[in-house]
């Protein structure tokens, strides 16, 4: 019964806001730009194991894009709690984030073009609960930000691929670009880089 509120409410939310766009990944949870609330109840209507709010969007993506723009968040459970724990030999009753992986795909585009900055990290925790974790991509060109996407995801333990495209405002500059991804919860953090180039 809630879950069919969640729905009827989300149908309710896409009727008045029709200016909002949504785009739905198989197998992912999306939520686009288009704010908390409709970000919360859409990750929470289509997380994956019908774990309540397990993959829920809190917070839709925040921080600027200088000239460009943010696609829609997606995201994808790759490994269970327990498959994740073995592999890290974790049994710590805390929750901890580490990122595996961290691509920026393609490497080389032009001014206007879309990236995508995807990342792999685990959370590792013995508990049953949900642990609140935020996502962080700052895009730099030498000392200068071009933007800081952001968005703040509730996840069970287990092992996720996350995915934020940005399109590239079509002045950028020409040169080598570095992202540096963050996974932070209440008691942990970790952070990789990765790069690409405009020409």
């Amino acid at each position: 019964m809630k879950r069919l509120c969640v729905v009827f409410t989300i149908f309710v939310f896409m009727i008045v806001a029709s200016c909002a766009t949504l785009e739905e990944h198989k197998g992912a949870t999306s939520g686009g730009v288009i704010g908390a609330g409709l970000g919360a109840l859409i990750g929470a209507a289509v997380a994956p194991g019908g774990h309540g709010f397990e993959g829920a969007l809190i917070g839709g993506i925040a921080g600027a894009i200088l000239g460009g723009t943010a696609g829609h968040y997606g995201f994808d459970k790759k490994k269970t709690q327990a498959e994740t724990n073995k592999s890290h030999e974790y049994n710590d009753a805390n929750v901890a984030v580490r990122i595996e992986t961290v691509n920026v795909h393609p490497k080389k585009v032009k001014a206007g073009d879309k990236i995508d900055l995807d990342m792999t990290y685990v959370v590792l925790t013995t508990s049953e609960g949900i642990a609140r974790v935020r996502e962080t991509r700052e895009i730099w060109i030498g000392d200068h930000q071009l933007g800081n996407p952001e968005t703040t995801v509730e996840h069970m333990g287990g092992t996720y691929q996350s995915n934020i495209p940005i399109y590239l405002p079509k002045d950028a500059k020409k040169g080598t670009y570095k992202v540096l991804y963050t996974v932070q919860t209440a008691y942990s953090k970790d952070t990789r880089e990765a790069s690409f180039s405009v020409y």
